[in-house]
């Protein structure tokens, strides 16, 4: 067979692969949070959740959005921030009532406050809204205003994916202040690993800014440092130090 024949075949098995590469893209970054937002129905407890990943992930796709604007780079990478966004909400909201619904006698916060003490532990799902609009109002009007600077359009680019990479560095140093990994769910790591790393592939292969694919490679290795506490600490296990107790790590588990 002459090799133009297989034209007709190989022409349509790329363009599938290509589709299905930008539908993980687009998908794969929601998919381990779908677990986790189950058993907070199920069981009627967001402890094991901090709403922190929620407040960072937010932050990260709102600017990649804005980005956008200044900078096009791939249609699955714009859609995959405008999911994860939802996707957030979703998490928030049922967050927010399971966990006003288990207080008792509890004085309400909310937004309207402006109680840094109290950042992002309101009691209504409102108040997040509230702050998210907020907060895309006014980047979204800054950068209104300097969308002609190639250089604080790259800043923003760069502070996007650069706030996303950092999501796992808190786990980290829980970890290692605990000396221990114990509670934290292996299988949800391994998820990370695997999708961080098919997310950086697919920067550098689709040529996506210079930002997206460092800050990727970043995200891949603060995740691997976390698969290699889980190694140390399991066969060479330390003894905790004491230390003050401090919030759920802003990658939950």
């Amino acid at each position: 067979m002459e090799p133009g024949g297989l034209e007709w075949l190989l022409v349509p098995m790329q363009q599938l692969v290509s589709w299905g590469a930008a539908g993980a893209m687009v998908f794969g970054g929601v998919v381990p949070y779908i677990p986790q937002y189950r058993d907070i129905r199920r069981t009627q407890n967001a402890e094991g959740f901090s709403t922190y990943v929620c407040l960072v992930l937010l932050v990260a796709n709102i600017l990649r959005i804005l980005f956008w604007f200044g900078r096009r780079f791939e249609s699955p990478l714009l859609w995959q921030s405008i999911i994860m966004i939802i996707t957030m909400l979703l998490m928030l909201k049922l967050c927010t009532e399971v966990r006003v619904s288990n207080e008792l006698n509890i004085k309400r916060r909310s937004f309207a406050d402006f109680d840094l003490n109290y950042f992002w532990h309101w009691s209504k799902f409102t108040d997040y809204m509230q702050c998210v609009l907020t907060f895309t109002g006014v980047t979204g009007y800054i950068t209104y205003l300097w969308l002609d600077s190639s250089l604080f359009v790259e800043t923003l680019g760069f502070l996007a994916v650069f706030t996303e990479a950092m999501l796992g560095v808190p786990q980290l140093y829980r970890n290692y202040q605990n000396r221990s990994t114990e509670g934290m769910s292996i299988k949800m790591v391994l998820m990370w690993t695997s999708g961080d790393t098919f997310k950086t592939v697919y920067f550098i292969l689709n040529q996506a800014p210079f930002q997206f694919s460092i800050c990727g490679l970043l995200q891949v290795f603060v995740d691997i440092a976390i698969l290699l506490q889980v190694y140390l600490y399991s066969y060479y296990p330390q003894k905790p130090v004491s230390h003050t107790a401090h919030p759920a790590s802003t990658k939950a588990l």
